[in-house]
């Protein structure tokens, strides 16, 4: 029951029924049309047969109707030609004379003239006419035909019809030993082969169908590697190769969510670690606040609540730039896009970050020429770029060095760079800075401050941009962070 359950199996079954179907009906209008061709040359052979028998008959019709002597010789006649059947008709084409065997009669005392008429006024056609057969008026039979006198002053017609009961039942008997045989035996031979050649053919043709479908079978098992042959053009060529493409897709979207899994793992245990160290922080001086309370002096309590405080603060930040990453890549931050001058707003996070840099003993210069074009962006999504890009270098950087601002001019777009005499980044460490939680100190220990995320943000905002943040290092060197935005043109 598999093999009818296949496309293969079915299309088969309906191939050899349809086939089957076929050749009965092929069966059926040889048979019709060799019958039809047998009559119109049995026509066409005793078209003047009627007009020769009807000279037989005229001794017997010249004064009057003979019955007896008139069916002695339709006897006669029939009995030398038995695949005949003769009779009288007059004009209105009621028999008036014949011969049958005895328990053998008529079926209709008339004969349509139609038939008739047409055939003697047509001497010359070479269709064949057919007209009814009075044993068995349900079939039409070919016949011959001719006028007659009956009597001095009555027309009439010898209406000899071809193909009689007694020839029909041998001509029957004939065919079903001989011509049915040869029909069957040559059908049966044509569904055979043809049969099986179609199988074949339907074999070839559905097993780039099963290829496909083990393909995609495999593929539902886990085999996501699994692709097609594209070897055509056809429409299973097209089904292979647009196939390959889903599956393409469906693997990168899997290894994007194995990727997005490894990064939200990653992120629980990096937010879970740093929301600890505060926490941690906050509750030890809390408790020893709380057991020596009476027992320090004001300069140690206002120690340890500066170091709460401070720890407060950090809690915050890293609340705020996790909820700001998270509305980033949620795409729920829309940009409201203006011209400005690159060069004011650099001036005003230099002078935002001065103190903080003052306390790590580094100098902040902005080198931005005069008379650069407006610059077009969000000019306070840009303020959050320069601001972690410039606390990153200042974290970084060591006391008597150096962060520069600086543009340049490519094209219509204007560049601009942090630069920093730090340490420098590994090169094999470069792909992964703008990594959330990922620092270049290589531990969570936080030394050099900050949270991990500032990169991360100013690349999703670079991002919003329609622009990459990029990075540049050499170890021993610094590292200098850029990123274009299209200057704006005045109508």
């Amino acid at each position: 029951m598999k093999w009818f359950q296949s496309f293969y199996g079915r299309l088969s079954l309906i191939f050899l029924i349809l086939l089957f179907i076929l050749g009965a009906v092929q069966s059926y209008l040889t048979m019709h049309s060799w019958q039809n061709y047998y009559y119109e040359a049995d026509q066409k052979l005793n078209r003047r047969l009627a007009a020769d028998m009807s000279r037989e008959f005229a001794p017997f019709l010249k004064d009057s109707l003979d019955l007896s002597q008139v069916e002695h010789a339709i006897h006669y006649m029939m009995v030398i030609n038995p695949k005949i059947e003769i009779y009288v008709l007059d004009e209105q084409g009621k028999i008036l004379a014949f011969f049958a065997e005895p328990g053998k009669k008529v079926a209709v005392s008339h004969v349509a003239l139609e038939p008739i008429r047409r055939f003697l006024e047509n001497d010359a056609e070479q269709t064949l006419i057919t007209g009814s057969d009075p044993r068995h008026p349900e079939e039409r039979k070919p016949f011959s035909a001719a006028a007659l006198n009956i009597g001095p002053d009555q027309k009439g017609y010898l209406y000899i019809v071809l193909g009689g009961e007694l020839f029909e039942e041998a001509l029957a008997s004939s065919r079903e030993g001989y011509v049915a045989q040869t029909i069957v035996k040559g059908l049966l031979l044509t569904v055979f082969f043809t049969a099986v050649i179609g199988l074949i053919l339907f074999a070839v043709l559905t097993g780039r169908l099963r290829r496909i479908s083990n393909g995609m079978s495999l593929f539902e098992k886990g085999a996501y590697q699994t692709r097609l042959p594209e070897n055509s053009n056809d429409e299973l060529g097209r089904v292979a190769h647009t196939f390959n493409r889903m599956a393409e897709t469906i693997e990168a979207n899997i290894e994007e969510l194995k990727k997005t899994d490894t990064l939200r793992r990653e992120l629980i245990a990096n937010v879970s670690h740093d929301l600890r160290s505060p926490l941690a922080s906050i509750r030890g001086y809390l408790e020893t606040l709380h057991i020596k309370k009476g027992h320090l002096s004001d300069e140690e309590q206002d120690k340890y609540m500066r170091i709460i405080l401070d720890a407060t603060r950090s809690l915050e930040q890293l609340v705020s730039q996790l909820f700001e990453l998270s509305k980033l890549d949620a795409n729920q931050i829309e940009p409201h896009m203006e011209p400005f001058l690159i060069k004011e707003l650099a001036f005003e996070v230099k002078m935002k970050l001065t103190p903080q840099a003052e306390m790590a003993g580094v100098s902040l210069e902005v080198a931005i020429p005069e008379e650069l074009p407006q610059v077009y962006g969000d000019i306070a999504l840009i303020e959050r770029v320069l601001t972690n890009l410039i606390e990153n270098a200042i974290r970084y950087s060591p006391r008597g060095s150096r962060v520069v601002i600086s543009t340049d001019l490519e094209g219509e777009s204007l560049r601009v760079r942090v630069m920093d005499n730090g340490p420098g980044i590994d090169e094999e460490k470069l792909p992964f800075i703008f990594d959330r939680f990922y620092r270049v100190e290589g531990s969570r220990s936080g030394k050099t401050g900050g949270s991990g995320l500032g990169l991360a943000i100013a690349k999703k905002i670079m991002e919003v941009h329609q622009s990459a943040l990029t990075v540049a290092s050499k170890k021993g060197e610094g590292s200098a962070f850029s990123f274009k935005l299209p200057t704006w043109k005045t109508a």
